[in-house]
């Protein structure tokens, strides 16, 4: 019970973090919020989660074949180490820049919210690659084991939700705050990134 609640809580830490730093999923929802209605924007964020959880149970079945072939599982752990490498510099970089002007995401369409917010997020590239690179390292680190796939994948729903509503409910002080809180979000990913790619090339080396 308590690895099931320990790994539930990992992927809801992993999956809100990472819905944090300013995207257009966030950014939407922040919108449906302000220019419509609260309601709007839960729909839109749960249509946002359900994507994130079908895409996060994709990534968990490629885990399964890459660890019953050894040598392309070694090869995944070290380019994990390369991929956290990259992200983390990506972020350390994005929280050095001065925050430029975005246009405004235009909603003046009929569509229903939670189909906008899953066909937004189902066309997202960055989602599989991410929690692929994720779901390599927590099973290489034996975090994550196959009987706890169901509360990893339920903790990632709800983390997704809790980082949409923060947008959702504060989205005119994010706006305000903008270029403060980019900065802040972006160093912390990129800490949580450079550890683990410490960690990570540590524990290859010492095998």
């Amino acid at each position: 019970m308590c690895s099931q609640l320990r790994i539930f809580m990992i992927g809801m830490l992993i999956s809100f973090l990472g819905t944090l730093p300013l995207g257009s999923l966030n950014i939407t929802a922040m919108q449906v919020a302000i220019e419509e209605q609260v309601r709007s924007a839960v729909k839109f964020a749960l249509g946002v989660a359900l994507v994130e959880v079908l895409y996060v149970q994709v990534s968990l079945q490629a885990m399964n074949w890459v660890t019953a072939h050894q040598a392309v599982f070694r090869t995944m752990e070290w380019i994990t180490v390369l991929l956290f490498a990259v992200l983390a510099a990506g972020s350390f970089i994005t929280a050095c820049r001065k925050a430029g002007e975005k246009k405004s995401i235009l909603l003046n369409n009929t569509i229903h919210r939670f189909w906008l917010g899953f066909g937004m997020s189902a066309i997202n590239p960055v989602q599989i690659p991410f929690w692929f690179i994720w779901s390599t390292y927590l099973v290489s680190t034996h975090v994550l084991a196959a009987t706890a796939y169901n509360s990893y994948t339920a903790g990632i729903g709800l983390g997704t939700l809790s980082g949409l509503a923060l947008f959702i409910f504060f989205g005119r002080w994010v706006v305000l705050k903008i270029n403060a809180g980019r900065r802040a979000v972006n160093v912390v990913v990129g800490l949580v990134f450079f550890v683990s790619a410490i960690i990570q090339f540590i524990r290859l080396v010492s095998e």
